[in-house]
């Protein structure tokens, strides 16, 4: 989504970070800043300060700092245009997305407000005589009434036009239901509701907006659970149950479940870092999703035949955005719902501890499909465990569990190390094979997004840091650096920061931190945000501005100078070796 820059300085502007920042933390004023403790991190003493007269926090203890933007993002966990939208909410203010037009603006506002509308429709008739058989089952279950009212739980009742009499009563047209997937057409073009007699469960997504929802059928009807269909607001592959209220714990991890009832069922039962996919096996966008919000993920699927393919397809997608995964086995019950509802909260928190990381989890797998009474199956299966542990980057790793395959396979310990040093051999020879027959050059290869704050030439990089804060500070100092280029700068971290402030000024901007959010990643603006903490006098800036000016154009010819010495003597060795073949 991009969002127009003047629409983004107004927001700032608009947003106090006081007032935003102490909708979350306890600010104490204290010599012309606010502290607190830290939301990010956990301490006793207050490090975390947020400065009025320059829009922006800092955490001297973990390091996190920015604009009232930046805040949003890491306090919600939400990515750069959904922080946007809710501080536009909060300030009252409709966000103006540029790649939709007006009416689609619209139309998607009167979609969301139409399925809000409808979560409330559903919810009352929970709660009505109508719902009666619904409740029950939702009691049965062992919810109460809080989490039901915090999932926003309904039902649908047995007829064929209550919701869509309800909405159009409500002004909303048959079109309109008919987009979301409320209602169906008919060969005659009529219209019925589609979730009839069903208990409702509304999916919502991290902004808190309801964007489709779960039917799960009463009696013997099918299919058993009932999902919205895609639609302009709603794609069930990029959207995760629960993830809006998962998103926030203090857990270290997110529990993967396999349906509405176990995520509800293990919130209810204070494990708040539960999520599920929605009526779909997990996508590569699920996986990505859920790496923005934990490092580790939990699989908690059922132990059917269903619930390992299904593991099996999800631990190499997760793995591919650096989650470490394990996989939790339920026994005993036939799922996470009826296991707490067994044995309790606390035997299912055991459960959790005693979960299998993803090498663990495979190894199994792949011992139950081998007959190990057998020498020659013993021996297949230590060859394909072999090749299984050989993908391990850690040699620490892949020796413990060599001693693990060996104690499992009855092959000895060595001939394991031995064929999983053959099967990486093999490995690295087909990745060089395969480099060889690339034709990228250095320009076209990709560099990492996550640089290291370090400086080659600090004394350089401490001047080029001097530049970005008196600009900040004051950009009436911009005549100071005319001239001067981002490729001048020693650091490409501070030298592509330079690069978006002389952008912002070229476009008549004021330099404002949280106006420079979306366009820098979170460890330049944070690394921003503390240059622009430290004490300033601004009494000699021009002064201070040449000084740093002076020592970065220095340092700059130095290096060209060290480059071009560097060329003459390459082309002296080239030239020596072209003579000693001739």
């Amino acid at each position: 989504m991009a969002i127009p820059a003047g629409f983004r300085d107004e927001l700032v502007a608009r947003c106090d970070i006081v007032d935003v920042v102490s909708d979350y933390v306890t600010l104490t004023p204290k010599g012309g800043s606010y502290w607190g403790l830290c939301p990010f991190h956990g301490e006793k003493t207050p490090s975390f300060h947020v400065l009025p007269d320059r829009q922006l926090y800092h955490c001297f203890g973990c390091g996190k700092g920015g604009g009232v933007i930046s805040f949003i993002m890491d306090v919600e966990n939400l990515p750069f245009p959904d922080a946007v939208r809710l501080l536009a909410k909060r300030a009252g203010m409709e966000v103006p997305e540029e790649n939709l037009d007006e009416g689609s603006r619209r139309k998607r506002g009167r979609l969301l407000e139409l399925n809000k509308e409808a979560a409330r429709f559903f919810h009352s008739q929970l709660h009505s005589p109508q719902g009666a058989e619904g409740l029950a089952y939702l009691q049965k279950r062992g919810l109460t009434r809080g989490v039901m009212t915090r999932f926003g739980l309904g039902f649908a009742p047995d007829s064929w036009d209550s919701l869509l009499l309800a909405m159009t009563q409500k002004g909303f047209s048959k079109g309109d239901l008919l987009a979301v997937g409320l209602v169906v057409s008919n060969k005659k073009g009529g219209f019925y509701d589609r979730f009839r007699n069903r208990v409702m469960f509304p999916i919502i997504d991290l902004r808190g907006d309801v964007i489709g929802f779960g039917g799960r059928v009463l009696g013997d009807g099918t299919p058993k659970y009932l999902n919205s269909p895609d639609s302009p607001v709603f794609n069930k592959s990029r959207n995760l149950f629960a993830l809006n209220l998962a998103k926030n714990t203090k857990q270290g991890h997110l529990i993967l479940t396999e349906g509405y009832m176990d995520t509800i069922s293990l919130h209810q039962a204070g494990f708040d870092c539960a999520v599920a996919s929605l009526g779909t096996s997990l996508t590569g966008d699920h996986a990505k999703l859920l790496s923005r919000f934990a490092k580790e993920v939990i699989l908690c699927y059922d132990g059917d035949t269903a619930g390992i393919r299904a593991a099996d397809r999800a631990i190499p997608m997760l793995e591919r955005t650096g989650l470490k995964v394990r996989v939790l086995r339920v026994t005993g019950a036939k799922d996470p719902d009826e296991y707490i509802k067994t044995y309790g909260r606390e035997a299912f928190a055991r459960l959790l501890d005693q979960s299998q990381n993803y090498v663990d989890y495979n190894l199994r797998q792949l011992q139950e499909q081998y007959n190990l009474e057998e020498p020659m199956q013993r021996t297949e299966f230590a060859r394909a465990g072999a090749e299984l542990l050989s993908q391990l980057d850690s040699p620490v790793e892949r020796e413990v569990y060599a001693g693990q395959l060996a104690q499992t396979s009855g092959v000895g310990k060595q001939a394991i190390l031995q064929e999983i040093k053959r099967c990486r051999g093999q490995r690295l020879w087909q990745a060089k094979r395969k480099q060889a027959r690339r034709t990228l050059t250095p320009v076209n290869q990709v560099q990492p997004k996550n640089r290291q704050l370090r400086y080659e030439n600090p004394r350089s990089a401490r001047a080029e840091e001097g530049v970005l804060r008196l600009l900040m500070l004051d950009s009436s100092l911009e005549k100071g650096v005319a001239g001067l280029t981002p490729e001048q700068f020693s650091s490409p971290v501070l030298g592509k920061i330079y690069g978006a402030l002389l952008a912002h000024l070229a476009q008549g901007r004021t330099l404002q931190l949280g106006a420079l959010e979306g366009e820098l990643e979170g460890a330049e603006i944070a690394l921003l945000a503390d240059l622009l903490g430290r004490p300033a006098s601004l009494e000699n800036g021009a002064a201070a501005l040449a000084d740093c000016r002076a020592v970065i154009e220095d340092e700059a010819r130095k290096r060209d100078s060290d480059e071009n010495d560097d060329a003459v003597l390459m082309a002296a060795r080239d030239n020596y070796r072209k003579k000693k073949t001739i």
